[in-house]
């Protein structure tokens, strides 16, 4: 009988510094590995403990996946202390990725903030690869500072493929800033999208997201076209525990991306 609790190997293959609380881990698998833009996977540390994160990387490459973590618990601590090299043990993919086809032939607006950028990258890439089935993907990204801006290097570059539209900001800037100050609703003002034909994704840290839907539906966006990543409290990956429950869903198993029109009856869904 399979051991749905027993993970596969992965080698830390390099080890990326993309803020002073960010580092993205390249992993390396023993074995060929498959996930959609969205999905979910557990990382373990041998001996110390297991956490979800959502790969950052392309879904196209099957022999290694990028995991972005933020430095905000015991099992990521460690991790931002370990080295390239170490093994690790991850088990899934779990839960169900963003709907790719319901977004073909549409404007995609993608609003993240902070470390929510991460499952974002991998969506992007699945769009970039495929651009010409989408109308436009318009990207607009907050950071608290500009030192805590991540994929510094990428941005710019997403900024110059064709039908992508990007523009960031930060919450407080410094002498060498030069790009908008404020929250990222602040981004979202004369966006670039026909709201006719047009879906949004949010991801994000959970206050930014609660303002920025606000500021979607304001917009005139249907709740069935706000796509939200509801990525906390998740623990097991299984529905087996129950941190993660959120009215009648199971955030591992129903998402952990929902449109908001699933959850606006929901009390609470930010906290």
């Amino acid at each position: 009988m399979k051991n749905i609790y027993k993970p596969k190997e992965a080698i830390v293959e390099d080890i990326i510094v993309e803020s002073p609380t960010i580092k993205t881990f390249v992993l390396r698998l023993k074995e060929p590995f498959e996930f959609k833009t969205g999905q979910f996977v557990e990382l373990t540390l041998p001996g110390i403990g297991e956490a979800p994160f959502t790969p950052s990387s392309d879904p196209n490459i099957k022999n290694k996946i990028d995991v972005t973590v933020m430095n905000v618990g015991r099992v990521t601590s460690l991790l931002h202390t370990s080295s390239k090299n170490i093994s690790l043990g991850m088990r899934g993919p779990y839960g169900k990725g963003y709907p790719l086809d319901k977004f073909e032939g549409k404007d995609i607006l993608i609003v993240g903030g902070g470390v929510g950028l991460a499952p974002l990258r991998s969506l992007l890439f699945s769009l970039f690869v495929e651009i010409d089935k989408y109308n436009k993907v318009v990207l607009r990204y907050g950071a608290r500072t500009p030192d805590d801006i991540i994929y510094k290097e990428s941005i710019p570059r997403w900024a110059k493929i064709k039908k992508v539209d990007v523009a960031t900001t930060v919450d407080v800037g410094d002498t060498k800033w030069k790009g908008n100050v404020g929250l990222v609703t602040t981004i979202l003002k004369d966006l670039p999208v026909d709201l006719k034909k047009a879906v949004s994704v949010v991801c994000g840290p959970p206050i930014m997201m609660k303002f920025t839907t606000l500021k979607l539906l304001d917009l005139g966006f249907k709740p069935q076209d706000i796509y939200l990543s509801m990525e906390k409290n998740m623990s097991c990956g299984l529905g087996k525990c129950g941190h993660c429950r959120i009215g009648k869903f199971y955030t591992c198993k129903d998402g952990p991306v929902f449109t908001y029109e699933q959850l606006n009856d929901i009390h609470d869904i930010w906290e």
